[in-house]
Protein backbone atom coordinates (compact mmCIF):
# COMPACT_ATOMS: atom_id res chain seq x y z
CA UNK A 1 0.00 0.00 0.00
CA UNK A 2 0.97 3.78 -0.37
CA UNK A 3 1.43 6.01 1.88
CA UNK A 4 0.50 9.64 2.02
CA UNK A 5 3.15 12.51 3.23
CA UNK A 6 1.80 11.87 6.24
CA UNK A 7 2.58 8.62 6.49
CA UNK A 8 -1.12 7.39 6.87
CA UNK A 9 -1.98 4.18 4.76
CA UNK A 10 -4.15 5.16 1.94
CA UNK A 11 -7.19 2.90 1.93
CA UNK A 12 -7.50 0.41 -1.43
CA UNK A 13 -9.72 1.65 -3.51
CA UNK A 14 -12.83 0.04 -4.19
CA UNK A 15 -14.26 -3.12 -2.72
CA UNK A 16 -13.67 -6.92 -2.48
CA UNK A 17 -16.58 -8.63 -4.51
CA UNK A 18 -17.19 -10.01 -0.80
CA UNK A 19 -18.17 -7.12 0.22
CA UNK A 20 -20.95 -6.75 -2.73
CA UNK A 21 -22.18 -9.98 -2.17
CA UNK A 22 -23.09 -9.37 1.37
CA UNK A 23 -24.57 -6.42 0.60
CA UNK A 24 -26.47 -8.03 -2.28
CA UNK A 25 -27.65 -10.81 -0.07
CA UNK A 26 -28.77 -8.93 3.30
CA UNK A 27 -31.14 -6.65 0.33
CA UNK A 28 -32.77 -9.77 -0.97
CA UNK A 29 -33.26 -11.18 1.87
CA UNK A 30 -35.27 -7.50 3.09
CA UNK A 31 -36.77 -7.94 -0.63
CA UNK A 32 -38.02 -11.53 0.79
CA UNK A 33 -39.61 -10.27 4.24
CA UNK A 34 -41.18 -7.34 2.64
CA UNK A 35 -42.68 -9.36 -0.27
CA UNK A 36 -40.78 -7.55 -3.38
CA UNK A 37 -40.01 -9.24 -6.45
CA UNK A 38 -37.24 -6.62 -7.47
CA UNK A 39 -36.07 -3.47 -6.82
CA UNK A 40 -35.31 -0.72 -9.23
CA UNK A 41 -32.39 1.66 -8.02
CA UNK A 42 -32.32 5.16 -9.42
CA UNK A 43 -29.84 7.22 -7.38
CA UNK A 44 -25.72 7.65 -7.50
CA UNK A 45 -25.32 6.96 -3.89
CA UNK A 46 -27.47 3.61 -3.83
CA UNK A 47 -25.89 2.37 -7.22
CA UNK A 48 -22.80 2.99 -6.20
CA UNK A 49 -23.70 1.15 -2.87
CA UNK A 50 -24.99 -1.93 -4.92
CA UNK A 51 -22.53 -2.02 -8.11
CA UNK A 52 -19.05 -0.11 -7.31
CA UNK A 53 -20.05 2.32 -10.05
CA UNK A 54 -18.57 5.47 -9.47
CA UNK A 55 -18.45 8.65 -11.73
CA UNK A 56 -18.24 12.43 -11.72
CA UNK A 57 -20.95 12.07 -14.78
CA UNK A 58 -23.63 12.39 -12.57
CA UNK A 59 -23.01 15.97 -12.41
CA UNK A 60 -24.75 15.93 -15.95
CA UNK A 61 -28.79 15.68 -15.73
CA UNK A 62 -29.25 14.42 -18.81
CA UNK A 63 -28.97 10.83 -18.83
CA UNK A 64 -31.17 8.54 -16.76
CA UNK A 65 -29.28 5.34 -15.07
CA UNK A 66 -31.16 2.11 -13.42
CA UNK A 67 -29.99 -0.87 -11.51
CA UNK A 68 -32.55 -3.92 -11.15
CA UNK A 69 -31.94 -6.11 -8.22
CA UNK A 70 -33.37 -9.45 -8.78
CA UNK A 71 -34.83 -11.26 -5.62
CA UNK A 72 -32.18 -13.98 -7.03
CA UNK A 73 -29.04 -13.43 -8.73
CA UNK A 74 -26.99 -10.35 -8.91
CA UNK A 75 -27.81 -6.50 -9.91
CA UNK A 76 -28.45 -5.86 -13.48
CA UNK A 77 -27.19 -2.72 -14.98
CA UNK A 78 -29.96 -0.76 -17.61
CA UNK A 79 -27.79 1.89 -18.47
CA UNK A 80 -26.77 4.79 -21.52
CA UNK A 81 -23.92 3.16 -23.35
CA UNK A 82 -21.21 6.03 -22.59
CA UNK A 83 -20.67 4.08 -18.98
CA UNK A 84 -20.73 0.59 -19.34
CA UNK A 85 -16.99 0.40 -19.20
CA UNK A 86 -16.96 2.64 -16.08
CA UNK A 87 -19.78 -0.02 -14.90
CA UNK A 88 -17.93 -3.29 -15.83
CA UNK A 89 -15.84 -5.06 -12.76
CA UNK A 90 -15.66 -8.36 -11.23
CA UNK A 91 -18.77 -8.50 -9.65
CA UNK A 92 -21.45 -6.66 -12.07
CA UNK A 93 -21.80 -9.44 -15.06
CA UNK A 94 -25.49 -8.36 -16.94
CA UNK A 95 -24.99 -4.85 -17.98
CA UNK A 96 -27.36 -4.19 -20.71
CA UNK A 97 -27.39 -0.59 -22.64
CA UNK A 98 -28.80 2.37 -25.18
CA UNK A 99 -27.39 5.32 -27.22
CA UNK A 100 -28.93 8.14 -24.78
CA UNK A 101 -30.08 10.63 -24.75
CA UNK A 102 -32.31 9.08 -27.38
CA UNK A 103 -35.14 11.07 -28.86
CA UNK A 104 -38.34 9.15 -27.63
CA UNK A 105 -37.09 6.58 -25.39
CA UNK A 106 -34.68 7.13 -23.14
CA UNK A 107 -34.36 3.61 -21.49
CA UNK A 108 -37.61 3.13 -20.88
CA UNK A 109 -38.43 -0.09 -23.46
CA UNK A 110 -35.25 -1.78 -22.01
CA UNK A 111 -36.19 -1.22 -18.27
CA UNK A 112 -39.35 -2.43 -18.91
CA UNK A 113 -38.26 -5.40 -20.51
CA UNK A 114 -35.73 -6.28 -17.74
CA UNK A 115 -38.36 -5.61 -14.95
CA UNK A 116 -40.48 -8.31 -16.59
CA UNK A 117 -37.88 -10.84 -17.26
CA UNK A 118 -37.14 -10.53 -13.34
CA UNK A 119 -40.42 -10.42 -11.76
CA UNK A 120 -41.13 -13.40 -14.52
CA UNK A 121 -38.47 -15.61 -12.18
CA UNK A 122 -39.88 -14.35 -8.73
CA UNK A 123 -43.39 -16.55 -8.52
CA UNK A 124 -44.37 -14.70 -5.30
CA UNK A 125 -44.72 -11.51 -6.02
CA UNK A 126 -45.09 -8.62 -8.57
CA UNK A 127 -43.85 -5.85 -6.64
CA UNK A 128 -41.18 -4.01 -7.50
CA UNK A 129 -38.99 -1.87 -4.74
CA UNK A 130 -38.14 1.81 -5.76
CA UNK A 131 -37.32 4.80 -2.76
CA UNK A 132 -40.40 6.65 -1.55
CA UNK A 133 -39.42 8.09 1.90
CA UNK A 134 -37.59 10.69 3.81
CA UNK A 135 -34.57 11.51 2.32
CA UNK A 136 -34.91 9.92 -0.98
CA UNK A 137 -36.05 10.35 -4.59
CA UNK A 138 -36.35 8.64 -8.28
CA UNK A 139 -33.90 9.97 -10.77
CA UNK A 140 -35.52 9.86 -13.83
CA UNK A 141 -38.37 11.94 -15.55
CA UNK A 142 -41.60 11.84 -14.35
CA UNK A 143 -43.11 11.32 -17.39
CA UNK A 144 -40.58 7.92 -18.30
CA UNK A 145 -41.43 6.97 -14.56
CA UNK A 146 -45.38 7.39 -15.80
CA UNK A 147 -44.77 5.93 -18.78
CA UNK A 148 -42.86 2.91 -17.49
CA UNK A 149 -45.39 2.16 -15.14
CA UNK A 150 -48.13 2.57 -18.03
CA UNK A 151 -46.22 -0.35 -20.31
CA UNK A 152 -45.97 -2.65 -16.71
CA UNK A 153 -49.58 -2.79 -15.80
CA UNK A 154 -50.43 -3.12 -19.37
CA UNK A 155 -48.20 -6.41 -19.03
CA UNK A 156 -49.96 -7.36 -15.91
CA UNK A 157 -52.37 -5.32 -13.60
CA UNK A 158 -50.93 -7.26 -10.80
CA UNK A 159 -47.78 -5.25 -11.09
CA UNK A 160 -47.12 -2.52 -9.05
CA UNK A 161 -44.56 -0.39 -7.04
CA UNK A 162 -43.43 -0.64 -3.59
CA UNK A 163 -41.38 1.37 -0.44
CA UNK A 164 -38.29 -0.11 -0.49
CA UNK A 165 -36.56 2.51 1.89
CA UNK A 166 -36.26 0.55 5.02
CA UNK A 167 -34.82 -1.87 3.19
CA UNK A 168 -31.92 0.08 1.60
CA UNK A 169 -31.84 2.40 4.89
CA UNK A 170 -30.73 -0.07 7.22
CA UNK A 171 -28.38 -1.69 5.02
CA UNK A 172 -26.58 1.80 4.49
CA UNK A 173 -26.27 2.75 7.40
CA UNK A 174 -24.46 -0.10 9.16
CA UNK A 175 -21.12 0.77 7.59
CA UNK A 176 -18.61 -2.44 6.77
CA UNK A 177 -15.17 -1.77 8.34
CA UNK A 178 -13.46 -1.29 4.66
CA UNK A 179 -16.07 1.70 4.57
CA UNK A 180 -15.19 2.85 7.71
CA UNK A 181 -11.23 2.85 6.68
CA UNK A 182 -12.16 5.33 3.86
CA UNK A 183 -14.68 7.24 6.37
CA UNK A 184 -11.13 7.51 8.79
CA UNK A 185 -8.55 8.40 5.82
CA UNK A 186 -10.52 11.38 4.65
CA UNK A 187 -11.83 12.86 8.39
CA UNK A 188 -8.20 12.35 9.20
CA UNK A 189 -6.95 14.17 6.10
CA UNK A 190 -9.19 17.10 6.81
CA UNK A 191 -8.34 17.01 10.17
CA UNK A 192 -4.20 17.80 9.45
CA UNK A 193 -5.61 21.11 7.05
CA UNK A 194 -8.35 22.29 10.25
CA UNK A 195 -5.14 21.88 12.47
CA UNK A 196 -2.95 24.03 10.57
CA UNK A 197 -5.30 26.40 9.45
CA UNK A 198 -3.65 29.24 10.91
CA UNK A 199 -0.60 28.61 8.81
CA UNK A 200 -2.23 29.45 5.21
CA UNK A 201 -5.08 31.83 6.37
CA UNK A 202 -4.78 35.51 8.29
CA UNK A 203 -6.99 38.50 8.53
CA UNK A 204 -6.83 40.67 5.29
CA UNK A 205 -7.94 37.79 3.35
CA UNK A 206 -11.26 37.74 1.79
CA UNK A 207 -13.80 34.91 2.27
CA UNK A 208 -12.98 33.60 -1.30
CA UNK A 209 -9.50 33.12 -0.92
CA UNK A 210 -10.34 31.89 2.10
CA UNK A 211 -11.93 29.16 0.69
CA UNK A 212 -9.76 28.44 -2.39
CA UNK A 213 -7.01 28.19 0.05
CA UNK A 214 -8.50 25.43 2.35
CA UNK A 215 -9.84 23.54 -0.90
CA UNK A 216 -5.95 23.35 -2.46
CA UNK A 217 -4.91 22.33 1.48
CA UNK A 218 -7.14 19.80 1.33
CA UNK A 219 -6.20 18.13 -1.70
CA UNK A 220 -2.74 18.83 -1.03
CA UNK A 221 -3.63 16.87 2.08
CA UNK A 222 -4.63 13.57 -0.01
CA UNK A 223 -8.59 13.84 -0.47
CA UNK A 224 -9.94 13.18 -3.64
CA UNK A 225 -12.30 16.65 -3.64
CA UNK A 226 -13.57 19.31 -1.75
CA UNK A 227 -17.27 18.44 -2.77
CA UNK A 228 -18.86 20.64 0.45
CA UNK A 229 -17.41 23.68 1.66
CA UNK A 230 -19.26 26.33 3.56
CA UNK A 231 -18.77 28.66 6.16
CA UNK A 232 -18.97 32.27 7.27
CA UNK A 233 -17.23 34.57 9.60
CA UNK A 234 -18.90 37.48 11.78
CA UNK A 235 -18.01 39.92 14.66
CA UNK A 236 -17.97 38.12 17.43
CA UNK A 237 -20.25 35.26 16.17
CA UNK A 238 -21.97 34.74 12.12
CA UNK A 239 -25.81 34.30 11.14
CA UNK A 240 -25.21 32.17 8.57
CA UNK A 241 -23.28 28.27 7.91
CA UNK A 242 -24.34 27.15 4.40
CA UNK A 243 -23.31 29.93 2.49
CA UNK A 244 -20.91 30.79 -0.24
CA UNK A 245 -17.94 32.73 -0.20
CA UNK A 246 -19.03 36.40 -0.94
CA UNK A 247 -15.78 38.56 -1.21
CA UNK A 248 -15.89 39.83 2.94
CA UNK A 249 -12.76 40.52 4.19
CA UNK A 250 -11.71 38.81 7.48
CA UNK A 251 -11.22 41.45 10.22
CA UNK A 252 -9.91 41.54 13.91
CA UNK A 253 -12.80 40.28 16.36
CA UNK A 254 -14.36 37.73 13.47
CA UNK A 255 -15.05 34.63 14.35
CA UNK A 256 -14.69 32.37 11.38
CA UNK A 257 -16.40 28.89 10.84
CA UNK A 258 -15.47 26.32 7.87
CA UNK A 259 -17.68 23.09 7.41
CA UNK A 260 -16.28 20.87 4.77
CA UNK A 261 -17.70 17.76 2.99
CA UNK A 262 -14.35 16.28 1.66
CA UNK A 263 -14.62 13.14 -0.44
CA UNK A 264 -12.47 9.62 -0.87
CA UNK A 265 -13.20 6.76 -2.94
CA UNK A 266 -16.91 8.32 -2.91
CA UNK A 267 -17.02 8.66 0.54
CA UNK A 268 -17.61 12.01 2.58
CA UNK A 269 -16.31 13.56 5.91
CA UNK A 270 -18.34 16.04 7.10
CA UNK A 271 -17.38 18.42 10.24
CA UNK A 272 -16.51 22.14 11.01
CA UNK A 273 -14.53 24.27 12.92
CA UNK A 274 -14.36 27.42 14.58
CA UNK A 275 -11.78 30.37 14.78
CA UNK A 276 -11.13 33.53 16.37
CA UNK A 277 -9.05 36.56 15.12
CA UNK A 278 -7.86 39.05 17.30
CA UNK A 279 -10.05 40.27 20.56
CA UNK A 280 -12.99 38.24 20.76
CA UNK A 281 -15.81 38.45 22.81
CA UNK A 282 -16.86 36.60 25.70
CA UNK A 283 -20.15 35.70 24.66
CA UNK A 284 -18.05 33.68 21.38
CA UNK A 285 -16.02 32.43 23.51
CA UNK A 286 -18.90 30.92 26.30
CA UNK A 287 -20.84 29.79 23.57
CA UNK A 288 -18.01 27.90 22.14
CA UNK A 289 -17.31 25.95 24.88
CA UNK A 290 -21.44 25.21 25.42
CA UNK A 291 -21.33 23.41 22.41
CA UNK A 292 -18.39 21.91 23.03
CA UNK A 293 -19.53 21.01 26.21
CA UNK A 294 -23.05 19.13 24.08
CA UNK A 295 -20.70 17.95 21.72
CA UNK A 296 -19.02 15.31 24.65
CA UNK A 297 -22.51 14.26 26.16
CA UNK A 298 -23.37 13.59 22.85
CA UNK A 299 -20.42 11.28 22.45
CA UNK A 300 -21.33 9.81 25.66
CA UNK A 301 -25.27 9.22 24.81
CA UNK A 302 -23.65 7.71 21.32
CA UNK A 303 -23.93 4.06 22.33
CA UNK A 304 -25.50 0.38 20.61
CA UNK A 305 -28.91 0.67 22.05
CA UNK A 306 -29.59 4.29 22.82
CA UNK A 307 -31.47 6.07 20.20
CA UNK A 308 -30.74 9.40 18.10
CA UNK A 309 -33.42 11.24 20.32
CA UNK A 310 -31.01 10.20 23.61
CA UNK A 311 -28.11 12.21 21.63
CA UNK A 312 -30.65 14.60 20.75
CA UNK A 313 -31.81 15.32 24.39
CA UNK A 314 -27.84 15.43 26.33
CA UNK A 315 -27.06 17.63 23.79
CA UNK A 316 -30.21 20.00 24.10
CA UNK A 317 -29.55 19.44 27.53
CA UNK A 318 -26.34 21.17 27.69
CA UNK A 319 -27.00 24.08 25.62
CA UNK A 320 -30.41 24.68 26.98
CA UNK A 321 -28.25 25.06 30.51
CA UNK A 322 -25.50 26.90 28.88
CA UNK A 323 -27.92 29.97 27.62
CA UNK A 324 -28.98 28.76 24.29
CA UNK A 325 -31.85 31.65 22.77
CA UNK A 326 -33.07 29.08 20.09
CA UNK A 327 -31.55 26.48 17.35
CA UNK A 328 -31.52 26.83 13.37
CA UNK A 329 -30.02 23.92 12.45
CA UNK A 330 -33.13 21.34 12.62
CA UNK A 331 -31.20 18.78 14.26
CA UNK A 332 -28.04 18.06 15.87
CA UNK A 333 -26.10 15.94 13.56
CA UNK A 334 -26.90 12.68 11.57
CA UNK A 335 -25.48 10.09 9.48
CA UNK A 336 -22.71 9.82 7.18
CA UNK A 337 -21.07 7.89 4.31
CA UNK A 338 -21.79 7.90 0.84
CA UNK A 339 -23.67 10.95 0.95
CA UNK A 340 -22.48 14.21 2.84
CA UNK A 341 -26.20 13.39 4.94
CA UNK A 342 -27.41 10.20 5.03
CA UNK A 343 -30.36 8.98 7.81
CA UNK A 344 -30.74 8.80 10.69
CA UNK A 345 -31.32 12.58 12.39
CA UNK A 346 -30.46 13.59 15.61
CA UNK A 347 -33.67 15.74 16.43
CA UNK A 348 -36.50 15.31 19.11
CA UNK A 349 -38.53 12.73 16.87
CA UNK A 350 -35.90 10.31 15.37
CA UNK A 351 -36.29 7.00 17.41
CA UNK A 352 -34.04 4.71 15.11
CA UNK A 353 -31.85 2.80 17.62
CA UNK A 354 -27.70 3.06 17.47
CA UNK A 355 -26.01 -0.12 16.41
CA UNK A 356 -22.41 -1.23 16.16
CA UNK A 357 -20.84 0.38 13.20
CA UNK A 358 -23.09 3.21 12.40
CA UNK A 359 -20.78 6.23 11.18
CA UNK A 360 -22.89 9.42 12.40
CA UNK A 361 -21.56 13.11 13.23
CA UNK A 362 -22.55 15.10 16.37
CA UNK A 363 -23.48 19.01 15.12
CA UNK A 364 -25.11 20.83 17.92
CA UNK A 365 -25.62 24.24 17.40
CA UNK A 366 -27.20 27.12 18.72
CA UNK A 367 -28.11 31.10 18.93
CA UNK A 368 -26.41 32.67 21.48
CA UNK A 369 -27.39 36.18 20.57
CA UNK A 370 -29.47 38.07 18.50
CA UNK A 371 -28.07 37.20 14.70
CA UNK A 372 -24.94 34.79 16.22
CA UNK A 373 -24.84 31.04 16.28
CA UNK A 374 -21.87 28.81 17.57
CA UNK A 375 -22.20 25.61 15.77
CA UNK A 376 -19.65 22.57 16.15
CA UNK A 377 -19.57 19.24 14.41
CA UNK A 378 -17.68 16.12 14.63
CA UNK A 379 -17.29 12.61 13.35
CA UNK A 380 -17.30 9.27 14.77
CA UNK A 381 -18.07 5.89 14.78
CA UNK A 382 -20.39 4.10 17.27
CA UNK A 383 -18.86 1.01 18.96
CA UNK A 384 -19.79 -1.40 21.53
CA UNK A 385 -16.73 0.13 24.11
CA UNK A 386 -17.51 3.85 23.32
CA UNK A 387 -17.63 6.13 20.32
CA UNK A 388 -14.21 5.79 17.91
CA UNK A 389 -13.42 9.57 16.67
CA UNK A 390 -13.15 9.78 12.98
CA UNK A 391 -12.35 13.67 13.09
CA UNK A 392 -9.31 14.71 15.62
CA UNK A 393 -11.44 16.34 18.58
CA UNK A 394 -11.72 20.16 18.36
CA UNK A 395 -9.54 22.15 20.89
CA UNK A 396 -11.58 22.52 24.10
CA UNK A 397 -10.93 26.26 23.56
CA UNK A 398 -11.71 28.33 20.50
CA UNK A 399 -8.21 28.37 18.74
CA UNK A 400 -7.67 32.68 18.38
CA UNK A 401 -5.44 34.26 15.98
CA UNK A 402 -4.02 37.27 17.35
Amino acid sequence: MLSNTKNRVIPPRGFAETEYLRRLLKAQSGMADAGLGAMLITTEADMYYFTGFLSQFWQSPTRPWFVVIPLEGKPIAVIPEIGVNCMKNNFMEDIRSWSSPHENDDGVSLLFETLCEVLAKSSDSKTIGINQGRETHVRMPLHNFDLLKGKLSAQDPAIDFGDATEIIRQLRMVKSETEIDKLRYVAQCASDVFENLFSFIQPGMRDDEIFRAFKIECLKAGVDDVSYLVGAAGQGGYDDIISPPKGRILRDGDVLILDTGCTFDGYFCDFDRNYGFGRINDDAIRAYDVVWQATEAGMAAAKPGNTCQDIFHAMDKIMNAGGAQGESVGRFGHGLGIQLTEPPSHTSWDNTVLEDGMVITLEPGMIFAPGRMMVHEENLVVREGGVEMLSRRADAEMPICF
